[in-house]
């Protein structure tokens, strides 16, 4: 019931911002998307695969300022006897876009705090404690037109030494592809 609810939800924003007028003097934006890629280091996870929500405001042309946040799921592998426990990452950031035309290439970061969600301990088999989150960064270039952002990126959040399991450190982050739809919110 609860993903029917979450599903209706998201019909509904992208249904409001069909129905909306789109045009060039639109400052500021909603975003929202889907990513997905493969964990680098990939010691203790091998995939990761999430939702973007983000606000951002263009008010100074060619640059968009704003917020960023969502939710990326890392799926644990199994690395020479270590069972790693599948987790998550909520990032609390600020956005940077650089946009140098109305339509094409874009390059950007999003710089803030990852908070890794999920089981206390980073494997099945070990005591080590997961670590809660650490300093989060999310550079990514790609096309974008007035509706969507196409691109690639490398999302990480630096958990220093711990959560490390003999010579295995804990690492969350990845190397991928997202895709946003860009809903406006007026001037």
């Amino acid at each position: 019931m609860k993903i029917i609810k979450q599903a209706a939800f998201v019909l509904g924003l992208f249904t409001t911002a069909a129905l909306s007028a789109q045009n060039a003097n639109m400052k500021n934006m909603l975003k929202i998307g889907v990513n997905g890629g493969f964990a680098v280091p990939n010691e203790n996870a091998s995939a990761a695969a999430g939702i973007d929500l983000s606000y951002q405001n263009l008010s100074i042309p060619g640059l968009g300022l704003g917020i960023a946040s969502g939710y990326t799921h890392y799926f644990g592998r199994d690395n020479d006897g270590i069972e790693n426990n599948d987790f998550g990452v909520i990032p609390v950031a600020a956005l940077v876009r650089f946009y140098p035309k109305q339509t094409g290439f874009y390059f950007g970061t999003d710089l803030g705090y990852g908070i890794i969600t999920g089981n206390d301990k980073v494997a099945e088999n070990h005591a080590a404690d997961r670590p809660n989150g650490g300093f989060y960064i999310n550079p990514e270039i790609g096309y974008h037109n007035q509706n969507w952002n196409f691109g690639v990126h490398y999302q990480r959040t630096f958990t220093g030494s711990k959560g490390e399991i003999g010579n295995q450190k804990f690492a969350a982050g990845n190397i991928g592809a997202n895709i946003s739809y860009n809903i406006p919110l007026g001037q």
